[in-house]
């Protein structure tokens, strides 16, 4: 993935500056607290987990999860 440019960034900027996005408390998705718990990730860990998030509609903590589960499968 490419880096934005300034005028780029400064036309995103002021887009959601005017159009603040629509969230609704009730409902929880990978990006709120509820689907996502912050973690330190590299960049591609980061883009494989949103990923896999939005393609099997699970958050990126369980397809973690899964993922060890795997890895402890394996081992024993």
């Amino acid at each position: 993935m490419n880096d934005m440019t300034e005028e780029e960034a400064d036309a995103l900027d002021e887009y959601f500056t005017k159009n603040l996005p629509k969230v609704s408390q009730t409902k929880g998705g990978i990006t709120t607290r509820q689907g996502f718990r912050m973690v330190a990730l590299d960049r591609v860990s980061e883009d494989y987990l949103l990923t896999m998030a939005l393609a099997t509609q699970k958050t990126p903590t369980e397809i973690i999860g899964d993922m060890v589960r795997e890895r402890i499968a394996v081992s024993m």
